[in-house]
């Protein structure tokens, strides 16, 4: 084979090695506003891309009220309503967060509670979320077959059955691909 060839077939390869690597590095996630009849409406995505310090979430969304909110991946990949207790919960097939260590406690992002506790999202008064924030103890295959959820007001990270554990109502949700 002529050297020129083979030069052309390496960087073919290393082409389609490099796609391969950037498409398992990153995902987007479509979220959605969620109430106790399921999906209401499309409020844009989360990008998720790995880094060497962790999973980074960069959200492009909209229509979101202002301030902190709870930020967390979900053990599952749904978010359909489920009934508790005799009522209709938003988004709760998604169960709960993202343990696969069974830790059994909320934390904090770097602490050693629930992998899926996330630092909190920050929405502008415009009602726009684009700051990003890292999860460092995350990688990409952790996303497989979970849910992203935000949740109304901020995080106390707490166990706390009183503070629900984490953030409010289940506001917006999204199923990682």
């Amino acid at each position: 084979m002529k050297p020129q060839l083979k030069m052309k077939i390496a960087i073919l390869f290393g082409t389609l090695l490099a796609g391969a690597a950037c498409a398992q590095g990153s995902g987007v996630v479509n979220m959605n506003l969620v109430d106790e009849n399921g999906i209401v409406s499309a409020i844009g995505s989360v990008q998720l891309s790995e880094s060497p310090h962790g999973l980074v979430f960069t959200p492009n969304l909209t229509g979101l009220p202002a301030g902190l909110h709870g930020f967390h991946v979900h053990e599952n990949p749904s978010c359909d309503p489920k009934e508790k207790e005799g009522k209709k919960t938003p988004a709760l097939a998604a169960g709960g967060h993202y343990d696969p260590q069974k830790s059994g406690h909320h934390g904090t992002p770097w602490g050693d509670g629930h992998l899926g506790d996330l630092p909190p999202l920050y929405v502008a008064t415009d009602g726009k979320a684009t700051q990003a924030v890292l999860a460092p103890r995350l990688k990409m295959a952790d996303m497989a077959g979970r849910s992203l959820m935000i949740h109304v007001g901020g995080d106390n990270h707490a166990d706390h059955p009183a503070m629900l554990g984490g953030g409010g109502m289940r506001l917006a949700c999204g199923v990682a691909q």
